[in-house]
């Protein structure tokens, strides 16, 4: 058995069909639509090796074998690279495979996010996990699953990651209340899934990343199925909130869904904006564009 106070493991739903990027991500997985030179599901594993964690888990769809594929040897094309001297170009990808293991489970069916984390069950067994949405990246300040880290070690308990969100858009979110707990820190008592706002008890937003005890499991499998026969994340952390402690930290790192085209293009330009030499090139043509 591990300590309880050691993290080793990740899990990454990334099953979904990634309907609202038809019909881009028909044959190629909306994770491994590219954020400048890398497929978004690189920049998240990325993410879990930064905090030192060394097993990850996707949780994919049987349509979408590119996801793990992406993390396994290509021989033939690492022999043409070698051969013309651009070895450099497959860096990122070889130096993040040299930090973490990486396997698979499928999700059989489409039965929502805590379908997706409770086919984790017996891959992650009695371990605490890190869970991180596979579409969703960040960037500037700690990595999210650094900080969920921090704040394991402190709390000993589990984390949400959260984001403070303006009025108008908690209800598009899960939405958290408590008592502070200090330094950007809630004492979790209360979730309420898209709550309008004059129900809300905070407009501090459920953000894409957990660290998650074994608990959760026992949680996901009473969990009743809601429309469409999906099992909400949301509806198996409440129930978990109530057996034992859970916290919140804001995140400090700025948030980026790829979701939708929109939202696709606007964090390759963000991200473009961090890099000099790409918004060398890229700046003039916007402000072409704008003017």
């Amino acid at each position: 058995m591990v300590a309880p106070h050691i993290l080793r493991k990740a899990v990454i739903p990334a099953a979904g069909l990634g309907t609202r990027m038809l019909p881009a991500a028909k044959a190629v997985p909306k994770e491994l639509l590219p954020i400048l030179d890398r497929p978004t599901i690189q920049y998240v594993v990325e993410e879990v090796a930064a905090a030192r964690l060394t097993d990850v888990l996707l949780v994919t769809s049987p349509q979408k074998p590119a996801l793990f594929n992406h993390f396994q040897p290509n021989t033939e094309l690492s022999e043409r690279l070698t051969k013309s001297g651009k070895m450099s170009l497959l860096q990122s990808i070889d130096d993040l495979v040299k930090q973490v293991t990486i396997s698979t489970v499928p999700q059989i069916q489409q039965r929502g996010l805590g379908d997706a984390v409770l086919c984790a069950r017996e891959h992650v067994g009695d371990e605490t996990f890190i869970c991180l949405l596979g579409d969703t990246i960040f960037s500037g300040g700690i990595g999210p699953a650094e900080q969920l880290v921090a704040a394991y070690k402190k709390f000993g308990t589990a984390i949400i990651g959260l984001e403070q969100v303006p009025a108008e858009k908690v209800s598009r979110y899960g939405i958290v209340g408590g008592t502070p707990a200090g330094d950007g820190a809630i004492f979790i008592q209360q979730l309420i899934e898209k709550p309008s706002v004059d129900k809300a008890p905070s407009r501090l937003a459920i953000c894409a990343r957990y660290l998650l005890t074994p608990a959760i499991f026992d949680c996901l499998a009473e969990v009743k199925p809601g429309v469409g026969g999906e099992i909400q994340l949301t509806d198996a952390l409440q129930m978990l909130a109530k057996r034992e402690p859970m916290h919140g930290i804001v995140l400090n790192a700025k948030r980026h869904d790829i979701g939708n085209p929109i939202d696709w293009l606007k964090t390759n330009i963000s991200y473009a904006k961090n890099d000099p030499a790409i918004w060398k090139e890229i700046a003039p043509l916007l402000r072409e564009l704008l003017a």
